[in-house]
């Protein structure tokens, strides 16, 4: 039984990188699973690991969440980040300070040339977020191209370009966060993939704000997942269960979205749906054969997934390695391919 100390790591600050390399120019550490192994590539060197009939699973979720800064009728601050457009001028979004933005509460955002624009706190969602009204439809899709990129918290700079926070595939928006470990790839690689006689699908997991949150309970069986809304065509899902080789997941999300899918056979079923897995050390993976992933926080249920891939040990000792080795961390960090 692992306890959430377990999952701990020391990290230099300086490590945390600030801001992306050019597509396919990180470092790349690859962990062999049944060796402990560990290589240290160039992210490009990636494509020597791909074989004939192996599957890649992309991400395609365009983040398209703002970030916003405004005042209470008091003065103090608030910001909100807007997730999705609901209904016909309003925003789902997750506000602070929450427990002072009550519905029925108003508040004011600065939307740069439209000045400010006031949002009424209509509902609490369950999860803790809030329903905003604005007063009228074209304000509320004007603000989808206004604010600022949502950014994790850890990232300090500013971007000077938001389709660095974009893969270059991104087309389904409605993420309030990159599947980072896409941004790795360029179109040229996508189409090597495909010349070694390897396959791409592309699936959907719109990546939800709590996979920047640590885990606070000391026992993380306690944790409770936020649902992400996932979907998966019947093409992409035919590609899958077709292939003849290994199956890759592009990304932490893409693990979640293909073995919630999964039935115990290992078959993808298309279709839509709110998964809430939370996979730890002990879980049985039933399709997912190879992860391609970055380096992510302690105390973290992505860090955790990875343990429960890639073995506990192997993994930890490989992040000890990443650190020694001075590798960049977190989003716009260098990647880990796991085999």
């Amino acid at each position: 039984m692992y306890s959430l100390s377990d999952f701990d790591y020391d990290l230099p600050q300086e490590l945390i990188a600030q801001t992306p390399l050019p597509r396919g120019q990180s470092r790349l550490m690859v962990l062999h699973r049944e060796t402990g192994a560990l290589e240290l590539r160039t992210f490009h060197d990636v494509l020597e690991y791909i074989r004939p009939g192996d599957v890649l699973v992309l991400n395609d979720t365009r983040v398209t969440a703002r970030r916003y800064r405004g005042k209470r009728s008091n003065g103090r601050p608030v910001e909100a980040l807007l997730l999705r457009a609901v209904g016909t001028s309003a925003w789902e979004a997750l506000v602070y300070p929450g427990r002072r933005l009550r519905p029925g509460g108003t508040f004011t955002l600065d939307a740069g040339d439209l000045g400010e624009v006031e949002a009424v706190v209509e509902a609490q969602t369950p999860e803790g977020g809030r329903i905003l009204r604005f007063a009228s439809q074209e304000i509320r899709d004007a603000l989808a191209n206004r604010g600022l990129v949502p950014l994790p918290p850890y990232i300090t700079e500013p971007l000077y370009d938001e389709e660095r926070y974009q893969t270059v595939y991104a087309s389904a928006g409605g993420s309030a966060a990159a599947p980072t470990a896409g941004l790795h790839f360029t179109e040229d690689m996508l189409h090597r993939i495909r010349d070694l006689g390897a396959q791409t699908a592309f699936v959907t997991l719109h990546v939800g704000v709590d996979t920047f949150r640590p885990v606070r309970e000391k026992d993380p069986s306690r944790h409770v997942m936020h649902g992400e809304w996932y979907s998966i065509g019947e093409h992409a899902a035919d590609v899958i269960n077709r292939r003849q080789g290994r199956l890759w997941a592009v990304g932490t999300t893409v693990v979640r979205t293909l073995e919630s899918a999964a039935d115990r056979d290992g078959r993808v079923h298309p279709g839509s749906s709110v998964t809430r897995l939370y996979i730890r050390p002990g879980y049985e993976f039933r399709v997912v054969q190879a992860l391609l992933t970055n380096f992510h926080l302690p105390r973290s249920t992505l860090l955790m997934l990875v343990c429960a891939f890639a073995g506990y040990e192997s993994t930890m000792g490989a992040y000890r390695q990443a650190v020694a080795r001075r590798m960049r961390f977190y989003s716009f960090g260098d990647a880990m391919l796991v085999l």
